[in-house]
């Protein structure tokens, strides 16, 4: 006689919950493999460095699981006030989230900066995985190449070559980070996509559309704040300031007869209005704070 207190019925798998991140040296993909998984743009892209300024995180839902994405600022070398909080915000938020993938491209050799922070995330107690991006870039010889050189840098729990742009193995890299997620009850409501406020998110779309065609030694001297945000029959309009830290670099971000920050604002618009889902009507102003990256009152006031 069968024993009743047995079933052929599978347990159900557990719920799991939890916060993973994606590092790496600058453009290495981690913010665009981001928006890929969470399936809308939450964190602004740029091939420059310290593009990323604010921790966002995005909520994936799955039927069993809930995965929380931390997007987080590149760690590099500071030279300013600015960049120190930045480093000190990047560390904080890799002690406490549970997977970490190191996003290494693959149409670009293992250096210096990939190893630094392999060495930097070796110590913490999240479960670290390789994620070889842009693998829609090269052909199947340089990824093998890739992957074997992937293989020699660390002790990986899993290697996993993507591509974002194309979403190959995207699932995959998800269903691999949510294994390794501790069993939780679910952290967020199930139509929240992420926590990040409006005026932070909204700034961001224009901080990435002012970084678009300046020089490189501007994107660490923009910010942007939101002023005013007023919503009224089907249209928002949003008054924002952006801050340089001289007149010359004004000049540079308005353009001949304000033409580039015409351009930031036809670029921004786009994205907002896809953002909020309404009309957006957007009024831009260039405005100088003197070395603001070195003066902790004027941080304060930029959100830093």
């Amino acid at each position: 006689m069968a024993d009743p207190h047995l079933s052929d019925t599978p347990a159900e798998e557990p719920y799991r919950a939890g916060f993973a991140c994606f590092v790496g040296r600058p453009n290495a993909g981690k913010s665009t493999l981001t928006n890929a998984i969470i399936g809308q743009k939450i964190a602004i892209t740029s091939s420059k460095p310290q593009t990323t300024r604010h921790v966002i995180r995005g909520v994936l839902h799955r039927p069993r699981a809930q995965l929380v994405l931390v997007d987080t600022p590149g760690l590099h070398r500071p030279r300013t006030l600015l960049g120190e909080r930045l480093n000190d915000l990047v560390r904080a938020t890799w002690s406490e989230v549970d997977v970490i993938g190191l996003c290494l491209p693959a149409d670009e050799p293992i250096g210096r900066g990939d190893r630094f922070i392999s060495g930097e995330i070796a110590a913490l107690h999240a479960t670290v995985l390789a994620v070889v991006t842009k693998t829609d870039l090269v052909g199947p010889a340089r990824l093998a190449e890739q992957l074997a050189a992937v293989a020699e840098l660390g002790e990986f729990a899993e290697v996993v070559p993507v591509s974002a742009v194309t979403g190959h193995q995207v699932d995959t890299l998800v269903e691999l980070m949510t294994s390794y997620l501790p069993e939780s009850p679910q952290l967020y409501p199930d139509d929240m996509l992420t926590e990040q406020p409006e005026r932070v998110l909204i700034a961001e779309l224009v901080r990435e559309a002012a970084l678009e065609g300046v020089r490189d030694e501007l994107p660490h001297s923009i910010a942007v704040v939101v002023e005013e945000v007023h919503a009224e029959d089907g249209l928002t309009r949003i008054f924002a300031d952006l801050y340089v830290e001289r007149s010359s670099q004004k000049a540079i971000v308005i353009g001949h007869r304000g033409s580039r920050l015409r351009d930031v604002g036809t670029r921004a618009r786009a994205e907002i209005e896809q953002l909020l889902g309404t009309r957006v009507y957007l009024d831009l102003h260039v405005r100088v704070a003197k070395e603001w990256q070195r003066d902790p009152r004027q941080l304060r006031k930029l959100g830093y």
